[in-house]
């Protein structure tokens, strides 16, 4: 196992070199650069000889290699330059937001379990029932319901109407209540689609007649034997839904005003704040395989007889 990950944290450099590549390039062929579009929209505008002195001073005017070397060094040492917008390290920017996404989205997730699970178990154990037709409707609902249309109905009844929470802002637990109903809808959705999927076909496979052939109770087979192995492939699809996660919290914190690394995404993406968009899309990257790293660690620990790495 320590081979295992020790091999594929080696195939993840690569992945996290190319990231960077392309971050890199997309902002270095963008129309404009960072001390361009800050002194621009201070009382420097009309000074193009200060300007040029401080890109001069950066480096701005060498080489399209040189500049990702260097660049890629300061990144390294963990430097990812001054933000244009809020005038901070990136890196101190991001340290105080990436808590709070990692609370949204953590919170979304606990959510999504509680209520996926159970509801796609029933919903498989009473097939082509009335009950089985209801948790589905709800469940093709919240799939089809765009997650800011959502945020806004939820900000309008509970905050507006009702006031009842905050309708704004990242303090305090009650202002992450909306913002992880709204993600985990989507989720939940999704998840009882996916649960009632693999039970069902666990269910139609020989050693589940077996088992109740010998009289086994149906809750013992589902809890000790189908739900085990429905959850190889749930595993699986749970790494292949972050970056949708990640994608999704974007949207949800810049409507809730959650000061999270999504709504910072979007900031740095409207005020062309490039140093800042560079170390979301990094540290995003950094989140995204670093998770699927684990998943793929988990799905070896409960089914221990897949071989993977030196052992296959």
């Amino acid at each position: 196992m320590i081979k295992y990950i020790i091999k594929r944290i080696f195939y993840l450099i690569p992945i996290l070199i190319g990231v960077t590549f392309l971050t890199f390039l997309m902002l270095y062929l963008a129309p404009s650069d960072p001390i361009s579009m800050k002194y621009t929209s201070m009382a420097t505008v009309g000074d193009s000889k200060y300007i040029e002195e401080k890109k001069e001073e950066m480096g701005l005017n060498d080489s399209f290699l040189k500049q990702y070397v260097r660049w890629s060094k300061n990144v390294l040492s963990g430097d990812f330059g001054i933000s244009t917008k809020y005038n901070v390290p990136v890196k101190d920017e991001i340290a105080k937001r990436l808590p709070k996404t990692l609370a949204l989205t953590g919170t979304s997730v606990l959510i999504t379990i509680f209520l996926a699970f159970p509801f796609g178990i029933i919903s498989a154990q009473y097939k082509n029932k009335l009950v089985d037709y209801i948790i589905r409707f709800f469940s093709f609902t919240g799939i089809s319901i765009p997650s800011f249309w959502l945020g806004l109905m939820l900000m309008y009844f509970f905050s507006v109407k009702f006031k009842l929470l905050p309708i704004i802002g990242s303090k305090g637990i009650k202002s992450l209540i909306l913002p992880s109903i709204t993600l985990s809808v989507w989720l939940v959705a999704v998840y009882i689609r996916r649960i009632r999927a693999c039970i069902l076909e666990e269910i139609n496979k020989n050693y589940v007649v077996a088992l109740k052939s010998k009289g086994i109770s149906y809750s013992k087979i589902m809890f000790f034997h189908i739900l085990p192995n429905s959850l190889l492939t749930i595993v699986t699809m749970f790494g292949m839904s972050i970056g949708s996660i990640l994608g999704g919290t974007t949207i949800i914190e810049t409507i809730f005003e959650y000061r999270g690394l999504g709504k910072m995404a979007a900031d740095a993406i409207t005020n062309r704040d490039y140093f800042l968009m560079q170390g979301y899309v990094i540290w995003t990257a950094i989140i995204y395989v670093v998770i699927n790293l684990l998943v793929d660690i988990l799905y070896k620990y409960l089914n221990p007889r897949i071989k993977i790495g030196d052992e296959s």
